[in-house]
């Protein structure tokens, strides 16, 4: 099912150690958005710092998404790469002191730099790191709930759009009914008339019952494949299932794809079973229908 959805929000400061970043606290954005697929294919597109919290953004779609080629894309925005967070003061006490213990021990390792202190502290970044996940989370719901809205809103266009189709099924559906007995009827006699110009021409040996006999086993034969009204009634049952599922919503994809591939398969068979062109056309306008039906229904869950 498509959608778009997003969102930004500031990360929040640390709530010990002062403000983690130098100069104005970033933001963070988030993108969601899906194209029609029959399963649910989660994608994301995080930068380094967040690509820790994916298995956490997995959870979170999956709890709600059933269906759809879904894309999550995070990025940082206003971050200033140039300036560098203060380490913690507990951080440089612990690192002095553990560097005091392996100097006793081993006196000619070198120093830690400036370098080795940022590295190990990581900058200062725990904290912010902390922040950038919380921010991330709740950012992400945020933006999932106004996509599932979006999407809520598609899904009352598309069950409009497929109640119109069923509307337009059904009138073609009743332009056919009085047509089968009428069918049959021309068929029978076209039959019977080819069949007394047979007998007219055969050999003399063909007694009369023999070719009355012959004669019952192919009108039988032939009123069993011209005769449709099966097809008809079972495709009149396939949309008052599909109406009656659109109607009561919910997890409806998979069920629909079902329904629409059993309208199909009537309407293909009223249209090699027909002996008259205005049925066989009125086979081919339902296809275009339900093969319309088809690709909306790739749209819902």
């Amino acid at each position: 099912m498509t959608g778009f959805a997003s969102g930004q929000q500031a990360v929040a400061t640390a709530p010990t150690e002062g403000a983690p970043w130098k100069g104005a606290a970033p933001r963070i954005a988030v993108e969601l958005r899906s194209v029609n697929s029959r399963f649910l294919d989660l994608s994301f597109r995080l930068p380094d710092e967040l690509r820790a919290h994916e298995p956490a953004l997995r959870e979170l779609l999956t709890r709600q998404l059933k269906r759809g080629k879904v894309e999550l894309r995070a990025y940082v925005e206003g971050r200033d790469e140039g300036a560098l967070a203060d380490p913690p003061p507990r951080v440089l006490q612990r690192m002095a002191s553990l560097q005091d213990q392996v100097m006793a021990w081993l006196p000619d390792v070198r120093p830690l730099s400036v370098a080795d202190v940022l590295r190990l502290s990581g900058g200062g970044q725990s904290n912010t790191a902390e922040g950038l996940g919380d921010t991330l989370l709740a950012l992400a719901q945020q933006v999932l709930t106004d996509f599932m809205a979006a999407r809520a809103r598609e899904g009352v266009r598309l069950t409009e759009l497929l109640l119109a189709r069923l509307t337009e099924l059904r009138r073609l559906a009743a332009e056919a009914q009085p047509l089968v007995p009428q069918v049959v009827q021309a068929q029978k006699e076209r039959f019977l008339t080819r069949w007394n110009e047979a007998l007219a021409g055969a050999d003399a040996k063909v007694t009369p019952e023999a070719g009355q006999e012959r004669a019952l086993a192919e009108a039988t034969a032939f009123a069993i494949r011209i005769d449709v009204a099966e097809e008809l009634g079972r495709l009149a049952a396939h949309l008052d299932e599909i109406e009656s599922v659109l109607k009561k919503g919910g997890d409806i994809g998979k069920r629909l794809d079902f329904l629409i591939q059993e309208l199909h398969r009537e309407a293909n068979t009223l249209g090699s079973k027909s002996a008259a062109l205005e049925m066989r056309r009125i086979s081919v306008d339902m296809k275009v229908l339900i093969e319309q039906m088809r690709e909306q229904v790739q749209n819902i869950e």
